[in-house]
């Protein structure tokens, strides 16, 4: 009779006001999606779905097919809300603005 070695993960949701980690026993070389599916995190959260969400392994992304280590950490990415090349840029303009003087000062001149 042939066992079958489980191996320990975790599961991370992070939130802007909580971060849940939820730990689950997968067999030796599950893949990323069945240590989601296996922790239950999708029924806390069932607007994710392993057809959209984007996921991976200590902070790198990884595709869900990809298999799990003892002890993997895999992290559920959230879409961004702002594209950071835009809100770099934005800054960078709002602070040029600032270094010019800004405000009102030619007009007060001009009266």
């Amino acid at each position: 009779m042939a066992t079958t070695d489980n191996i320990r993960i975790e599961v991370v949701y992070p939130l802007p006001h909580e971060q849940l980690i939820m730990t689950a026993q997968v067999p030796d070389g599950a893949s990323i999606r069945e240590g989601i599916q296996a922790s239950g995190i999708l029924e806390h959260y069932p607007e994710l779905t392993l057809d959209t969400l984007e996921a991976g392994i200590f902070g790198k992304l990884a595709k869900l097919d990809a298999p799990l280590r003892e002890r993997d950490r895999i992290e559920i990415y959230r879409p961004l809300i702002a594209d950071p090349k835009a809100v770099r840029k934005q800054r960078a303009a709002e602070g040029k603005n600032m270094k010019k003087g800004g405000g009102d000062a030619d007009s007060a001149e001009d009266s």
